[in-house]
């Protein structure tokens, strides 16, 4: 995805997956959570500002401390420990605590590093991490989005901004993916 400074190219590609994500949802009855930290509900609103979403939109938790990952999420303090919330472990965690707390087929998590202090050397600002889970697969993924084409442009809203994108064409190829499990699952 090509940056734009205007964000045009993003918004448009926000609306637009959110718009199909919740247009198949409904089609197959099939229910969305999300448990966000570094984007601070944008997914969650992004999702809910489709018209019908509240037939596919269970709740959305903004867990921005490690403390309410853990009693909220059920994140194992070990993990945070271990790799820290800034982790491909940590978002997995998230993304099965929100399927089981808010009780849905698929689940969105996110973590990471939005800027504009907070990155080291090893994790820079734009290091996220995304997982997306439904009810026979879940899939992480580094966004690193310190080495995407115009990074040094972005600044903490468009790492945001850019995070919902993704975090929306990772269920949008996970829910066409599960599509032959869907169609069976309705039978």
């Amino acid at each position: 995805m090509e940056i734009h400074e205007d964000n045009k190219l993003v918004t448009e590609t926000i609306d637009s997956l959110a718009e199909n994500v919740v247009k198949y949802m409904t089609e197959h009855r099939l229910t969305l959570s999300a448990a966000e930290s570094c984007t601070g509900g944008l997914f969650a609103a992004a999702v809910t500002a489709v018209p019908g979403a509240s037939n596919v939109f269970h709740g959305g938790a903004v867990t921005y401390t490690e403390e309410i990952k853990v009693k909220l999420l059920g994140v194992s303090p070990e993990t945070l420990r271990r790799y820290t919330v800034y982790s491909a472990e940590t978002a997995r965690e998230m993304s099965a605590g929100a399927a089981r707390v808010f009780e849905t087929d698929y689940a969105a998590a996110v973590t990471g590093i939005a800027g504009p202090s907070g990155g080291t050397a090893e994790k820079p600002v734009g290091t996220v991490y995304v997982s997306v889970r439904g009810p026979h697969n879940e899939v992480t993924r580094d966004l690193m989005l310190y080495n995407e084409n115009g990074y040094e442009k972005l600044d903490r809203r468009e790492i945001r901004r850019l995070t919902v994108a993704r975090m929306l064409q990772m269920l949008s190829e996970m829910l066409l993916s599960d599509g032959g499990a869907i169609e069976k699952r309705k039978d």
